[in-house]
């Protein structure tokens, strides 16, 4: 029998210290398989709440309620006071879901947060390693007598959701129960309230009448759109509020007809100088009524009870709560996206040109942090803490700046390898020169959302680390250079970014590249490489993310934003290819020029002197004249052919103008 009391001290210092390796990185991680369980100081308490869940579960008749990790607006990015998943299970990944019956509790999750999950729960938990409506619907046949009813929340199912698991259990004589008083809030005593801030303001009537006109020119006659996703009322007022953690959005729907306009939020936090921007005292077309944010049941209740109308929704970001309310059948049109987020996905000359402008105040902040690292690290006082500090801290001084667009993966050795871990007080490492460390983070400006990865190394990384850095480098240059046909879907290019890793039998876990907004949320849909992406057209942003993640020891991950733009061929026509508007050099010594192609070398030399031509004026600009110099030396030119990313004498005495 292990002694608790040796277990304990390992893991303090695998919290404190800083050896690498599989013994120190597992000792953060829960045991439930001893007598008693061995728990981090990291894991959460949650008898008391699943007692109480479970108390409300019994006068309704339920065997098991499902507690998934979105709002009610099927958001990505949720406020504190949705987080109903991390109360109840102490786990705050973003991808999730739990079910609880009177004597279980489990949670499903994916990949990338298995660690955590293991790091942040009980044993009153059982870790389920999958995310398939599928694998949560068989656990449940296990778990729930025939007969049994399962509790879920309307509001936080989306279509797709609630049809796979009605799919899943029909023949099982077990059934879904809507229950939409949540379950969770009413035994969250202290769960947060809703910021008391006022909403901000820009222009809107021109919108309002672009999506009225793609309701007209749609075939099937669409009397109204029902918007729930909370970034299409956001950009088709151009209203930003502060509901949500880095994301300006507010809690909303809007109902849009072709002759008004009801706009449903908490009223009681609109300013006066808001109605007259919303134009909220008339009863016109381009008049925004406002309504209280809990009545949209009831007000879209009452509109689809007139004859001869018909709500267009988007099923991608309705809840099923709304969704059941519009009946019958032929009263409903469906799309998987909204006309409103497929028109946002395209950004016009002007949120082009600002989305880049704010890319190059971005680029001076984390140009900050490297040249700071590379001098501090090796005094061996930094952390993944102090570092994600940092970089926030250079962001904030920018222009426009509105804070982090996510909450900052900073991870050095081990902690690398999980490719959303982000650090805290407990977890926090200490950054050395014999680790490899990532840092992906990103901001909110005025202008602009921005989001980059960089991976480093300040000592000398194995060979392995360095192949592995050159593979991921290779798809984010191919991808990048690559010329394709308008129309063409990012999932039919998304192997590009993983070939030259597939070639030595790597890979990676997470998607490739997500849209990105102009001051709205840093991921943003439609817009990637995925299967229920929109085909790609000029003006779209997307990340371009590939990585490498070795468990247990390192994480590699290079991310760039870039902008579709067309480009002309020697044939064709209405061609596109992709212009990186990420503007930080990498890591010169984890790059083994012997693997890339010279077309991929051409393409590294060109982007290194767009940065010089972009990004050196704003440090100027700035005065950061030292911080112009590591730029200067980091995006020297390399050589078309050897070994190692050495740089050619021809280019040595360049000067930049």
């Amino acid at each position: 029998m292990p002694s608790y009391g040796w277990l304990l001290a390992l893991s303090l210092a695998a919290l404190t210290g800083n050896n690498a390796g599989a013994i120190a990185y597992e000792r953060t991680e829960r045991n439930c398989s001893l007598v008693p369980p061995y728990l981090p100081s990291t894991a959460v308490n949650t008898t008391l709440q699943l007692q109480e869940l479970r108390e409300r579960m019994r006068p309704l008749n339920i065997s098991a309620y499902i507690i998934p990790g979105t709002d009610a607006h099927l958001s990505e990015y949720i406020a504190p006071r949705d987080a109903r998943l991390a109360f109840m299970t102490g786990f705050t990944g973003s991808a999730g879901t739990a079910v609880v019956t009177q004597t279980k509790a489990a949670l499903w999750t994916d990949s990338r947060y298995w660690v955590q999950a293991k790091r942040q729960m009980d044993c009153n938990w059982e870790l389920e390693k999958d995310v398939s409506v599928s694998s949560v619907a068989e656990w449940l046949i296990t778990e729930v007598p025939p007969g049994g009813q399962i509790g879920f929340d309307p509001f936080l199912f989306s279509l797709k959701t609630q049809e796979d698991y009605d799919v899943n259990l029909e023949s099982s004589n077990r059934s879904l129960k809507s229950i939409p008083a949540n379950l969770v809030d009413q035994v969250w005593k202290d769960r947060p309230p809703i910021p008391p801030d006022t909403l901000t303001q820009r222009s809107w009537q021109m919108k309002v009448e672009h999506i009225r006109n793609e309701m007209r020119d749609n075939p099937y006659q669409p009397t109204a759109l029902l918007l729930s996703a909370l970034d299409e009322t956001a950009w088709l007022f151009n209203l930003r509020g502060n509901d949500i953690p880095y994301n300006p959005f507010f809690y909303s729907y809007t109902l849009l007809t072709m002759d008004k306009i009801w706009l449903f939020l908490h009223t009681d936090r609109v300013s006066e100088e808001l109605k007259v921007y919303l134009n909220a005292s008339c009863e016109g077309p381009l008049c925004v009524q406002l309504k209280g944010y809990d009545t949209v049941l009831d007000n879209l209740k009452t509109y689809v009870a007139q004859p001869g109308v018909k709500v267009w929704i988007g099923t991608e970001y309705t809840n099923y709560a709304l969704y059941e309310l519009i009946t019958p059948q032929d009263k409903l049109m469906t799309s998987s996206y909204s006309p409103v987020l497929t028109t946002k996905a395209v950004k016009d000359e002007t949120e082009q040109r600002i989305l880049r402008d704010a890319h190059v105040r971005d680029a001076v902040a984390v140009i900050q942090l490297l040249m700071w690292l590379e001098k501090a690290v090796p005094e061996g006082k930094e952390t993944e803490l102090t570092a994600s500090e940092y970089v926030n801290k250079c962001r904030s001084k920018q222009k426009d700046s509105r804070g982090p667009s996510f909450e900052t993966i900073s991870a050095s050795g081990p902690n690398a390898a999980l490719a959303h871990y982000s650090p805290t007080n407990e977890t926090s490492r200490r950054l050395t020169v014999e680790e490899m460390y990532l840092i992906d983070s990103g901001g909110q400006y005025l202008d602009g959302t921005t989001d980059i990865t960089r991976t480093v190394h300040w000592g000398t990384p194995t060979a392995m680390q360095k192949e592995a850095f050159t593979r991921v480098l290779m798809g984010n240059i191919e991808i990048s250079r690559t010329i394709f046909p308008s129309g063409t879907r990012g999932v039919n290019m998304e192997m590009l970014g993983r070939r030259a890793l597939w070639e030595v039998g790597l890979n990676y876990g997470h998607g490739t590249g997500h849209g990105v907004g102009n001051y709205f949320g840093v991921h943003e849909w439609p817009v990637g490489f995925q299967g229920n992406n929109i085909p790609f057209r000029a003006g779209m942003f997307t990340s371009i993310e590939p990585g490498y993640y070795k468990e247990n020891d390192f994480g590699i991950r290079i991310e760039d934003i870039a902008v579709i733009v067309p480009i002309q061929t020697k044939y064709g026509h209405n061609f596109l290819t992709f212009d990186t508007v990420s503007l930080v050099p990498y890591d010169r010594k984890l790059i083994d020029t012997s693997l890339l192609s010279s077309e991929q070398l051409q393409w590294l030399n060109k982007y290194y002197e767009t940065i010089r031509k972009l990004v050196g004026p704003e440090l100027d600009k700035q005065g950061l004249h030292e911080e112009k110099d590591w730029m200067l030396r980091n995006t020297d030119p390399f050589m078309t052919s050897g070994s190692s990313a050495s740089v050619s004498f021809l280019f040595l005495n360049w000067t930049f103008v």
